[in-house]
């Protein structure tokens, strides 16, 4: 369970989802982007969902291959 979820509850405002943006674009682990945010994992999951952004590192092999 976080410790810190000061906007749980809360609607997501434009600032909220441009931050989120931003950080899903810069590969930002799910668990720092809901501290800097003030939610919780599962709302940063299901509010990128809503609004189609990937969560999946964009430099990580699927297969951990080595080139």
């Amino acid at each position: 369970m976080p410790y810190y979820t000061r906007n749980t509850g809360k609607s997501w405002t434009s600032k909220d989802v441009s931050s989120l943006k931003q950080m899903a674009n810069q590969n930002t682990p799910t668990r720092v982007a809901g501290f800097k945010l003030g939610r919780t994992e599962d709302a940063i999951r299901t509010e990128a969902s809503k609004l189609g952004l990937s969560l999946k590192p964009t430099n990580q092999s699927p297969y951990n291959r080595k080139s």
